[in-house]
This record gives C-alpha cells, sequence and structure tokens, in this order.
C-alpha cells in the first residue's frame, strides 16, 4: 500500500492556477540549478527526517533511451556521474541509498538530464519527481514540521490523494520470474539451437547482450544484474550483409553485432544511418536486427530475474 499521507511539492503559486488546475504564472518549467533547487532538495530532506527516513531503495531505474525526451541536453551519463560508476552497477532496482545520494537523484531527475526512478521506503516513505519540476513525497506520517519548513523555502506543499507515479496504478508488463524453471526452458533452446542471444535488460532503456551456449550460461547467468529483465532472442546471423538488407525502409531497429574481437555490441538506429551503420559493422562475425517497438518484438523467452528469496519485485 502507498503511504497515507501525500504532498505535491512545487514552486508553483496555487493562486497562480486556473479551473482546471493549470499554472498559469510566470515560473519557468526548468530547474534554476540554484537556490529553488535546493529548495527542493531542502524540503524532501524535512520529510524524510520527520518520516524517520536515512536510506531509500532505487525503483523502477531509468536513463535516457534512444530518445531523449527532457528539458536539458543529456550530460553523457544520465546525470548519474558521480553517483554510480561508468557500467550504472549499483544502480538497479532494489538498490539501497543513503539519503543524501538520493537527494542527487532527485537533483538529476529535476534537471531531467535522463535518470529516472521511483525512490521508496516500503510503504513508508516515497520520492516521484514527475514532469516540470512537480515533486510528489509521501509518507506514513502527517509530517507537519515539514511541511512547514517547505512553505519557509518558498514553495507550495499541496495535499493529494495518491501520486500519479504511484507504483500501485501501472501494471507489470512481465510478470513471469527467471527462476530455475526458466533457466530450464533456456537450457532446452540451447539443446536444440546451440546457441541463443540473451538480452539482459539492467536498467530501463539500457541493456547489455550475451551469446549462451551451453558451455557459457552458468558464467553468465552469475554475472546477471539484480532483478534483470532477461530476453532470450534467436541467435546472431553470420550472413551479416543480410542481416543489413533486412532493415526497415523506414523506421527504426536494434541492431546487434559481434565484433572481431568477440564483443557483443548494439545501435540503436533509422533509415537515415544504415550506409554509416554499414561502415562500422565492417568485419563483424554475427548479427541481427530486434525491433524497438513493443507490439514488434516476439522474443523466444522473457522474465525478470527474482530476489534471492525467489521472490519476484521487479516491475518490468
Amino acid at each position: 500500500m502507498p503511504p497515507s499521507f501525500v504532498h505535491r511539492i512545487t514552486k508553483y503559486d496555487p493562486a497562480d492556477r486556473d479551473e482546471h488546475g493549470h499554472y498559469t504564472g510566470a515560473e519557468e518549467a526548468v530547474s534554476d540549478h540554484g537556490l529553488v533547487e535546493a529548495a527542493y532538495l531542502a524540503a524532501i530532506a524535512a520529510f524524510a527526517e520527520a518520516s524517520g527516513i536515512d536510506r531509500l531503495e532505487i525503483r523502477e531505474p531509468a536513463v535516457t533511451g534512444f530518445v531523449h525526451f527532457g528539458v536539458e541536453p543529456s550530460d553523457g551519463r544520465h546525470g548519474l556521474g558521480g553517483l554510480f560508476p561508468p557500467d550504472l552497477s549499483g544502480y538497479h532496482d532494489g538498490a539501497e541509498v543513503s539519503l543524501p545520494v538520493a537527494l542527487e537523484l532527485v537533483r538529476g531527475m529535476l534537471r531531467d538530464q535522463g535518470a529516472w526512478c521511483r525512490l521508496e521506503a516500503g510503504d513508508v516513505f516515497t520520492v516521484h519527481v514527475g514532469w516540470d519540476q512537480y515533486v510528489y513525497v509521501g509518507s506514513d506520517r502527517l509530517c507537519a514540521d515539514a511541511v512547514a519548513r517547505t512553505r519557509e523555502l518558498g514553495l507550495f506543499p499541496e495535499p493529494m490523494a495518491t501520486s500519479p507515479y504511484a507504483a500501485e496504478l501501472e501494471e507489470p508488463d512481465v510478470t513471469e520470474a527467471a527462476d530455475e524453471g526458466f533457466w530450464a526452458r533456456v537450457r532446452t533452446v540451447l539443446a536444440s539451437r546451440k546457441a541463443v542471444l540473451l538480452e539482459e535488460g539492467y536498467v530501463r532503456n539500457a541493456a547489455r547482450f550475451h551469446r549462451l551456449t551451453p558451455e557459457n550460461l552458468d558464467a553468465v547467468r552469475t554475472g546477471l544484474s539484480p532483478r534483470a529483465l532477461l530476453t532470450v532472442w534467436p541467435d546472431l546471423n553470420p550472413d551479416v550483409g543480410a542481416v543489413l538488407a533486412t532493415l526497415p525502409e523506414e523506421g527504426s531497429a536494434e541492431f546487434v553485432w559481434e565484433a572481431q574481437d568477440g564483443t557483443i555490441r548494439h545501435a540503436v538506429v533509422d533509415d537515415t544511418e544504415y550506409q554509416e551503420l554499414a561502415t562500422l559493422v565492417a568485419g563483424a562475425r554475427a548479427a541481427c536486427a530486434l525491433p524497438v517497438y513493443l507490439d514488434e518484438r516476439h522474443p523466444l523467452l522473457c522474465a525478470a530475474l527474482p530476489d534471492s528469496d525467489g521472490v519476484l519485485r521487479a516491475r518490468w
């Protein structure tokens, strides 16, 4: 259950809203990277202190996809630089972070640089950052002092029935756990196909690819990121030219290839980039083209990693 007491925290004066609740004032819908941004972080810290929270769990982490919708340019690290290593280890669903790190994550989301996640402490405390500098803080306590502090900071805390970003309002697309039964099916597929391609979605909009064989399956499985989304595709095709010829005449596709050094690389390309792609993958050992649109994706298998106790908590 979500926390009982939710406040929408913004820099937008309710007096400047029309009859539909739309803001009509002069405040810009971007971060000032300064005093107002600092006020947001101080307000969230006040609610966390009032709720007895000093650590938060990262839920549904995401990074910039092949299309960046942020109002500010991505900094290349999705706003996560200095918080997590370049490979984003530690930034995964279920990872616990200290309150200072959580506040830096909020800062990156306020700046809309690419990274996004829910921050939660079970059903006790939540922080959700929405579009246009809207922040929703939920607590199991009234937090009257934090509400007063938020007003002192020049922001406007407004009570809400629920956060529009509450996970309970969404149905997960993937409900199958990558348990022993799943891995048994993978082994069955490998017995007939000899090799398959495993897509490891470790955060939303980011993935690693592994070419699975009966010999390396256990080693790859050991190194997978917690709660990753696992999608099994047919093996790469050694006729790279034939794969290039199957790319759609219009639109985008994800091109996956095995380089000469054995690494698996991938890139989302559209029809204006095919010539450049052909040059990039010259000499590749094998390749495939995967659809980027959900209704066109038909993998062999798809499941999400459960926790060590066997419970599937990832919400893909």
